[in-house]
């Protein structure tokens, strides 16, 4: 529970859920790896985030110990995508419509 409050106390890691929620809307088509299939590159998320990718790395392992998103390594990039399961059964846990 600690995990989830804290992924969920960071305006950023919001806004990468959000994006994560519609991949294609929110990010630019990528060399490897399809967006909904595969996830979205942790470059991406970076930059879209206006943020280095270390920074960004931290930000997705906060989500991932949450178990809000998962990551899959293609080459040598991590490719993010929301768990929708993990994440109906923290917003049932909270009671909240986020």
């Amino acid at each position: 529970m600690l995990d989830l409050v804290k992924a969920l106390a960071n305006d950023k890691r919001l806004l990468i859920l959000r994006w994560l929620k519609d991949p294609v809307a929110n990010f630019p088509p990528q060399r490897d790896g399809d967006l909904v299939a595969d996830g979205v590159c942790s470059l991406l998320i970076a930059q879209k985030l206006g943020v280095s990718q270390p920074t960004c790395g931290e930000h997705m392992k906060v989500l991932s110990r949450a178990g809000l998103v998962r990551g899959r390594k293609i080459k040598q990039w991590v490719f993010y995508q929301r768990d929708e399961q993990r994440i109906a059964a923290a917003k049932e846990l909270l009671g909240s419509d986020w």
